[in-house]
This record gives structure tokens, C-alpha cells and sequence, in this order.
């Protein structure tokens, strides 16, 4: 059973912090480089609950001094504590890579934690030791979800949607634009009625991770260290974790494709390529440029989606485009196994230890190949959230870098804390 609670939340004071200065991207797409800028760019921004100043440091700190900041702006009033226990509704506005203009509305809610093995909620991909380490440590230190987990819920009749709408409607709503132009508007819901709308519709489904696998990992874990202690008892607010969630089914919903980037192995001529790729189908696309690209892969490769299908681009100004009956295998796999390895040669363990990149623009891998960073491009179309689902369901694991969901859910929108107070 998802089971899903309000909870009184940590917010940043709008009259005290201008937000679009204090909220920054997730901590793991947060560069080493870009660490300096966002702690420089405002004493209360989000990064500095999230990350060290300097990577050299994250090794020995064990994140004391975050907790004493929290502290502190609650002291200032810098961060406040919503009065009663709510959802909080997020209404995202976006440009996807065509430019055309989205929305996604999804909710944070505190998220019962559930063993794997309960198949209540489902990962996608698997995880590291090094983070959910350095994770655990802040959560130790903290004791509060600093950034949520993003989960999926399939909802293609949208029954959701109205309670959602209407909450954020009613609600008190504060907005903000990141930069990178992402306009977020996040409305207070303390009325039970959207509570019991998300408790009905999704008491009884799966929601699977999209996006924090180590996050929610780093949780258990945490929890499980709560009930140890009590002998065994329940772990107070260490059961639950801050989670927003997003209709896998609705328009705003974005599932993109995650590219690949040979290095160095050479890429076949026309007749390695039929000879490699026996049942396949080629055909020339020419492209001007790299900025053609995108175009390019929108008129002829998306139409494929019903097909295994990917399309190659060497920078010779031709991009050629392969495809074949789909067979209920994940299109993704059939290209690790009949393109990575069958053409080019390159295995799972030679695809860790670098041999391909992951780029997720098609037009910045674009550039990537006509600049020599690497052979070849191999540009595919994005995952379906059927395929998500379908895969989780069945107990297995996506490959690596499978999908990107956009946009990010922004840090320092909504906190929680695990103690009493929260609830």
C-alpha cells in the first residue's frame, strides 16, 4: 500500500530570501565546479543543507554544521514551519528540447518507507555505496530530508488531476524561476479533501522511483538504524520520506532520451553496418549541421517509436537510421547488446569504464562527434512510461542511463524534518 501523509514542512520565508536565488538543481547533476558559485550566490541558498563548498572536503565532513544551519535559520526565521500538516502541490512550467511549453503538477507528500520486497515501491536502476554513504552521514547529522525522492504513479485517466488542480487553485502559492527558466509555483494544501483523494487512488497502487534511488536507499537504511535503537520498535518520522509525486500519463510528464557517444572504436561503412546488423533496416537522413540534428531525429526518428529503432551520425552530414520490429524487448537493451556489442565490440564492463558517453542532448552530442570527442552518435527515442512500469513490475532493472526526467524537482522548495513537530 503507497501510503502517503501530510506533513508540516520547513519553507523558506519569501519575505526574508528572494527563492529563485536559494533553490538549486538536485545535488548529484550540482557540478564540482558550479559548487563555488551557488554557495557564493547567496548566503541561505539551498546548496549549503546539501553539499560541501569544495568536493576535497565531503570525504572527512560528517555534516554537523548543516544541522547548526538549520537550527540558525529557524532561529533567524529565515526558514518557518508551516502551522498544520499538508500536501504541498507543485505546478512546473517548461520548454521541452522543441521549445514547445509544458506543465507538470505533481505533489509532495511524506512517503510511508516500504522494503523493495513489498513491491510498493519499485526502483529503476541500481545504486552506489559511495553516495548513499555520504547521504546517510547528512541524514545522521540533520535528521531531515533536505530534497525529496521523485516517484511515478500511472494514472492515464487522469483521476488525479482535478483534486490536484483544485488545490492549487486554493492554495497559498509561492513562485519562483530557476535559472534554468523553469517557473515553479508551489501551493499549500492543509484541506483533508486532497489528502483523501491521494490516499484512495494511490493506497492501492506501485509507484516506482524516477529519480533519488539513493536518497530512498539512504532512508531505509536510516530507518532501520530508528528501529534498531528502539529495540525494535516503529522509527517515529524516520518511517516516512519527503517524496514528490508525477502522473507518469500526463502531458507535463517528460521522459527523454539519453544518448550515446562511442569514443574511439570506429564506425562501420554502409556495408559493416548491414553486415553487423542482419534484420535491420538503413536509410541516409542528410543533416546540414549539428544544429539540424534535432529536427532531424523529430521527423525521422520518432515516428519509429513503435519499432526498435536508433539512428547513427558520424559527422559525415548523413545520419544513418536503423530500425526493426519491435519483439516486447526494451529497445534500449536490444541496442547495449546488438549495437555496442554486436557492432562496435564494447561489453557492459567496457561501457563503465568509459568507452561510451551518455549526452543528453542530441544536439550537444552532435557537436560532440563533429568536434572528435568521439566516432559516432547513436541517437535514440525516449522510453515510454509503459516500458517503465512493465520492466519494474517484473522485478528487473533498467540499463544504465536509460531515460531523463525533466525537469528536476529544485532543492530548498520544501524540507522535513523527522521529529515530532513535523506531523
Amino acid at each position: 500500500m503507497t501510503d502517503v501523509a501530510p506533513f508540516r514542512a520547513l519553507r523558506y520565508d519569501p519575505a526574508r530570501v528572494d527563492l529563485a536565488r536559494v533553490l538549486v538543481p538536485p545535488y548529484d547533476v550540482i557540478g564540482a565546479a558550479e559548487r563555488a558559485r551557488y554557495w557564493e550566490r547567496d548566503p541561505h541558498c539551498a546548496i549549503r543543507l546539501e553539499l560541501t563548498r569544495d568536493v576535497a572536503d565531503e570525504a572527512a565532513t560528517d555534516y554537523r554544521d548543516v544541522a547548526e544551519r538549520v537550527r540558525a535559520w529557524l532561529a533567524e526565521g529565515v526558514l518557518r514551519r508551516d502551522p498544520e500538516p499538508s500536501l504541498y502541490v507543485l505546478r512546473q512550467r517548461f520548454a521541452d528540447p522543441s521549445g514547445r511549453e509544458l506543465r507538470r503538477v505533481g505533489f509532495l507528500g511524506a512517503l510511508r518507507l516500504e522494503d523493495y520486497a513489498s513491491r510498493v515501491v519499485l526502483p529503476h536502476e541500481r545504486t552506489l555505496r559511495g553516495p548513499k554513504a555520504d547521504r546517510l552521514r547528512l541524514l545522521r547529522a540533520t535528521e531531515a530530508n533536505l530534497s525529496p525522492v521523485f516517484l511515478l504513479y500511472e494514472d492515464p485517466a487522469q483521476e488525479l488531476a482535478g483534486p490536484l488542480e483544485e488545490a492549487l487553485a486554493a492554495g497559498e502559492t509561492v513562485c519562483a524561476k530557476d535559472e534554468a527558466g523553469v517557473e515553479h509555483a508551489l501551493a499549500v494544501a492543509p484541506a483533508p479533501a486532497l489528502a483523501a483523494a491521494v490516499a484512495q487512488f494511490l493506497g492501492p497502487r506501485s509507484v516506482v522511483i524516477a529519480d533519488g534511488h539513493h536518497r530512498y536507499e539512504t532512508a531505509l537504511a536510516y530507518r532501520d538504524e530508528r528501529r534498531a535503537r528502539a529495540g525494535g520498535a516503529g522509527a517515529g518520522g524516520a518511517e516516512r520520506v519527503l517524496a514528490y509525486f508525477a502522473n507518469a500519463y500526463a502531458p507535463g510528464t517528460l521522459l527523454l532520451p539519453i544518448h550515446r557517444l562511442v569514443r574511439q572504436v570506429p564506425a562501420p561503412d554502409d556495408a559493416g553496418w548491414r553486415a553487423r546488423l542482419p534484420g535491420w533496416s538503413m536509410r541516409h537522413v542528410p543533416v546540414s549541421s549539428a544544429d539540424a540534428v534535432p529536427a532531424a531525429l523529430e521527423r525521422e526518428l520518432a515516428p519509429l517509436q513503435g519499432r526498435h529503432a536508433f539512428a547513427a551520425d558520424d559527422g559525415s552530414g548523413v545520419v544513418r537510421l536503423f530500425s526493426r520490429p519491435a519483439d516486447g524487448e526494451l529497445g534500449v537493451r536490444v541496442l547495449h547488446r546488438e549495437v555496442l556489442a554486436g557492432v562496435f565490440g564494447l561489453d557492459d564492463e567496457a561501457v563503465r569504464d568509459g568507452a561510451v558517453a551518455f549526452p543528453k542532448s542530441a544536439e550537444d552530442t552532435a557537436r560532440a562527434v563533429r568536434a572528435g570527442e568521439g566516432t559516432v552518435a547513436l541517437y535514440l527515442n525516449p522510453l515510454r512510461a509503459e516500458d517503465v512500469f512493465r520492466v519494474t513490475r517484473a522485478g528487473e532493472i533498467l540499463p544504465q542511463k536509460s531515460t531523463y526526467f525533466h525537469p528536476k524537482l529544485p532543492t530548498g522548495l520544501v524540507l522535513r524534518t523527522l521529529d515530532a513537530e513535523d506531523a
